[in-house]
């Protein structure tokens, strides 16, 4: 075995923006590996990893000024590295301001939303400032583009959010570009160091992503070669050294994540993986026969599925509130597995590792620079549990610093079926947080039967890789109801479909009138404890996707 080659890397500075991790997406879809750090992670930190070959950095925007006492800073060594800079917003004030310039509030001339900057065309002489705006097109309400003559500029429609602006340019920097109402809206040094006071990563900003791949390819130097094959070759690289010839556990739970983690695994190392698939009577309909069927008959890979259903309800028994539940199960989870864990062990020799789905958004959560801070708790993590205080077992993350978009793609690669590979994300605690209440038989196999459903309508009507999600929720409401010449008083259900890119905000998808009725119609004909059924049009925020 040998060692994984170095990856080139862009360094994302996280300052507190929203779209810090939408950042570090824009680039993944480039092909360029990046990772998203805290805003105080230093140059040293980051060359202990030596698997990183970092070609450049990038400063997100955030809430702070930078003229702030306790305004976030970054460490001096990157900007004395020689590798280029971005500064994106606060990234752009601080970068300014870091080599000498001065930043100062807009006094009533703040940008918040669309705008259109003038790129200073004549700035084309300083070609390695210049190439962050290399090939653009003019906007639609311009015919001229980067060969006009010198003098004109070139507009371009680009979204902005700040109060604060550069009123001061470092030495060496000059302007690329402005607005209307702000003199300093692109900044840029012939050593690389560039500032945009828009932010290029929304899709407000139309050229954004040639931006940022301007700046990748043109200014950094970078090569497309973060691909699902190299990614692939790489995972499976790193999973032998660490596994060697122990045996792994993977706990599957029917969703992408650990199906991809699974595949990677057993690509890495075959019959050293088991996989075990509890079934806790919280399914939806057909799961546990579909992971039977793609997991066991087609893939192959070794698949060992505990039936604990009773043992689950029996928990469960009369217990209404939906952090309780989360804890009951995950717990009750953890139980089973390792319970199963143990068996195995005794038949096939000593199990030193646990395979966890575990993604990059996972990670950015728990070592965000604000996360102890400013962090509430809103509801448990929605994967089922938590692992143990003192766990014998190590753990195997292949998909650890991957976006779930990376992980479709590379369980596509790797044969995992369509079905599999765009299926919505379903909660471990199952349909026990669709059920508002008590959780029982006889209303798991009412919310079961609604949800398939749902997303049986969704998908005849070829809108179900459109959604982020969609669901039935059974609700502790009834209400008289009349069906043919008998009154009813029957159960309220309601119907959830969002439209998201990363599940941190989600709008209530635009469902047309006539798929509703469809599948209401189904829903209080098929299903005789429904007479009612609702459509629930909250955003995240300030709902939830899930209700519990």
């Amino acid at each position: 075995m040998h060692a994984p080659e170095r990856r080139e890397a862009i360094i994302v500075l996280d300052y507190g923006s929203q779209y810090s991790r939408l950042i570090t997406r824009r680039i993944r879809e480039c092909h360029v590996y990046s990772e998203l750090v805290p805003a105080n992670t230093t140059l040293e930190q980051l060359q202990r990893n030596e698997h990183l070959d970092i070609k450049g950095f990038i400063f997100s925007g955030g809430p702070s000024s930078v003229y702030d006492v306790d305004a976030p800073s970054c460490d001096p060594a990157i900007l004395k590295s020689g590798l280029p800079v971005l500064g994106i917003c606060y990234g752009m004030q601080l970068l300014a301001q870091s080599l000498g310039g001065h930043v100062a509030p807009s006094n009533g001339l703040r940008e918040y939303g669309p705008a259109t900057i003038e790129v200073l065309t004549e700035a084309a002489a300083d070609r390695e400032s210049f190439r962050i705006f290399e090939g653009l097109k003019a906007s639609p309400q311009q015919t001229d583009d980067l060969d006009t003559p010198e003098g004109q500029s070139l507009r371009l429609p680009v979204w902005m959010s700040h109060g604060d602006s550069v009123d001061r340019l470092p030495e060496g920097f000059r302007v690329l570009a402005y607005t209307e109402s702000n003199p300093v809206a692109a900044i840029g040094h012939p050593q690389g160091y560039i500032g945009l006071q828009f932010h290029p990563e929304v899709t407000h900003t139309p050229q954004g992503k040639e931006i940022i791949r301007n700046f990748l390819f043109r200014v950094c130097g970078c090569e497309a070669n973060w691909t699902p094959g190299h990614v692939i070759d790489e995972a499976v690289e790193m999973i032998r050294q660490q596994v060697g010839d122990e045996r792994v556990i993977c706990g599957l739970s029917g969703g992408v994540d650990s199906a991809v983690a699974a595949l990677l695994i057993h690509k890495a190392i075959g019959d050293q993986l088991t996989c075990i698939f509890v079934d806790t009577g919280l399914l939806r309909a057909g799961e546990r026969e579909q992971v039977v069927d793609t997991f066991g008959n087609h893939m192959h890979i070794p698949l060992v599925v505990v039936d604990a259903r009773q043992r689950f309800l029996d928990r469960l028994a009369n217990v209404v509130d939906p952090e309780q539940k989360r804890k009951i199960i995950g717990g009750e989870f953890i139980s089973v597995f390792e319970d199963e864990a143990v068996r195995l062990a005794e038949k096939q020799g000593n199990i030193a590792f646990l395979a966890q789905g575990t993604l990059y958004p996972d990670v950015i959560e728990s070592t965000s620079h604000d996360t102890a801070s400013t962090a509430k708790s809103i509801k448990s993590h929605h994967n089922v549990g938590g692992l143990p205080k003192e766990m014998k077992l190590k753990l195997v993350e292949p998909l650890r610093m991957l976006f779930k978009d990376e992980v479709r793609e590379i369980g596509a690669a790797l044969g995992l079926p369509e079905d599999w590979v765009w299926r919505h994300p379903f909660p471990g605690p199952g349909l026990a947080i669709r059920i508002i209440g008590a959780v029982d038989e006889q209303r798991l196999n009412v919310l079961r039967a609604a949800d398939k459903i749902v997303i049986e309508e969704i998908q005849k009507a070829g809108i179900y890789r459109q959604l982020g999600q969609a669901f039935a929720v059974l609700t502790p409401i009834q209400s008289v109801g009349v069906m043919g010449d008998y009154r009813t008083y029957a159960n309220l259900v309601a119907v959830r479909a969002v439209t998201t890119g990363d599940f941190m905000t989600a709008d209530w998808a635009r469902l047309s009138p006539e798929l509703l009725g469809r599948i209401s119609n189904r829903l209080v004909n098929e299903v005789a404890e429904i007479n009612r059924v609702v459509y629930d049009i909250t955003s995240k925020p300030p709902a939830t996707i899930e209700w519990e």
